[in-house]
């Protein structure tokens, strides 16, 4: 374990008053720390460890909060130090009193995202699982969710430790066979060899396959809402954000600019935008309006394109579909409620075949009919309809990509030499930077310059 002094901080947001607060301490004085401020039956140096006590914190003779206090001893706590959370009721006014009580007494401010550090130092998680913690905090939907708490309780890491071990075990049989080739013999070792490579290839290849899902897990899929004026998208974009957020009309025109939200769309996230209805105008600002809205079709992962199917589809449609035909798109055949004119047949002549079966769905704000069928389809196209009981996992970390893409380099580089009959000892080198590689994700060959760098990034308290 290292030697650290004592840190603390407010561990729960800050931005609001809640009903409690939490102000952590961790360190080897921190039950001595905690007991300086803390009046209760016992002290807290007597208490049993991962116990929890009823009191009040004093600063000096002035009663500050009545608290419970939670005490853990070291090895078996977040940080494998000394732990001390003090529950605090939520005021924000409180809570820094509080910690400034507890700094006077013994205890420095933490750095940002110093606990997971500690954590990581002390060894009790390596680094894949402290980013995966921040991951976590930041969550906003049930993906991310799901694949942080699997990053957390190590599938990644051992994914890699495997590689590892396995990368090691095999550059040890090559130098001890070139150290005493009397007694280690090579034969056919060449072919053994690139079956072993073969399966690092398929591991190391899928998690940076997943890397494109795992950036739109994270950070939500980039959702386009087009269509003409008054058929019903700002009123489909209200009720998928679940308040009135863009001005409803019958007025066409109302929407001159781009309205964003970004929202939890089932076990996904998607970012929306609401635009200007498409149309040709002579209104100066709409006109604008409907240059941004076409502007975005190139950077949107995904087009709603929404249509009045009660009304004929005229010019303005055939421009629009014109425009998003090589795009992800769903088309929701809207108002369903009223007699309709366009047929999916109609949509999908225009889009020559590149519509998928359930890529048309016929939609109504009004009593939410579709809204299923629309997070099915987001899911089969972004996800190939696998949100549900999947057990893949995504990398949602360009650190982390970056080497696998380095180590699926360096293996591929110890095929080719085989392939070109090189002698064992030049599989060494690549094999090695491969392990290299593959140690900077988990933390086994870092620099301290990053590990900081990685945890400046970390929310404070955490």
């Amino acid at each position: 374990m290292n030697e650290f002094d004592t840190i603390a901080a407010i561990s729960t947001p800050i931005s609001s008053e809640g009903g409690i607060g939490v102000i952590r301490i961790s360190g080897p004085e921190a039950i001595e720390v905690a007991d300086k401020i803390y009046r209760g039956k016992q002290r807290l140096c007597d208490v049993p460890s991962h116990t929890v006590h009823y009191g009040h914190i004093y600063d000096d003779e002035d009663m500050i909060d009545e608290v419970m206090v939670s005490v853990f001893f070291a090895p078996k706590t977040y940080t494998r130090e000394d732990v001390v959370e003090i529950s605090c009721h939520g005021s924000i006014f409180l809570l820094r009193r509080v910690l400034s009580c507890v700094l006077k007494n013994g205890a420095r401010p933490a750095d940002p995202g110093e606990f997971t550090k500690r954590a990581f130092l002390n060894g009790r998680i390596d680094l894949s699982q402290a980013e995966s913690v921040m991951d976590l905090i930041s969550s906003e939907n049930e993906m991310a969710v799901k694949n942080s708490l699997s990053h957390l309780s190590g599938a990644m890491s051992t994914k890699i430790s495997s590689i590892r071990e396995g990368i090691l075990f095999e550059t040890a049989r090559i130098e001890s066979a070139l150290d005493d080739p009397e007694h280690y013999d090579l034969s056919g070792y060449s072919e053994e060899l690139s079956k072993k490579l073969s399966e690092w290839k398929d591991v190391l290849s899928d998690l940076i396959d997943s890397a494109d899902d795992g950036a739109t897990i994270r950070d939500g899929i980039s959702t386009l809402i087009l269509g003409r004026p008054n058929v019903g998208k700002s009123s489909l974009f209200n009720l998928l954000v679940n308040k009135e957020a863009a001005i409803v009309t019958s007025i066409p025109g109302t929407t001159r600019d781009v309205v964003e939200e970004k929202i939890s769309f089932g076990d996904f996230s998607l970012r929306l935008m609401d635009t200007a209805g498409i149309r040709h105008t002579e209104d100066t600002v709409e006109k604008i309006g409907v240059k941004k809205a076409l502007s975005l079709i190139d950077d949107a992962s995904l087009i709603i394109y929404v249509v009045d199917g009660s009304e004929a589809l005229d010019d303005d449609d055939h421009d629009i579909m014109e425009r998003i035909r090589d795009k992800n798109v769903i088309v929701l055949l809207n108002k369903s409620d009223l007699t309709q004119v366009v047929s999916e047949d109609d949509i999908r002549g225009f889009f020559d075949g590149n519509l998928s079966e359930k890529s048309i769905i016929s939609f109504s704000s009004k009593d939410m009919l579709g809204i299923s069928s629309l997070k099915d389809e987001i899911s089969r196209l972004f996800f190939k309809g696998e949100v549900e009981n999947s057990d893949r996992l995504y990398i949602t970390n360009e650190r982390q990509k970056f080497e696998l893409i380095n180590a699926l380099g360096s293996v591929k580089r110890v095929n080719e030499s085989i392939a070109s009959g090189l002698p064992e000892d030049f599989y060494t080198v690549d094999l090695m930077d491969a392990y290299s590689a593959l140690g900077s994700i988990i933390g086994e060959s870092i620099s301290d310059d990053l590990v900081d760098e990685i945890f400046s990034k970390f929310c404070m308290g955490k």
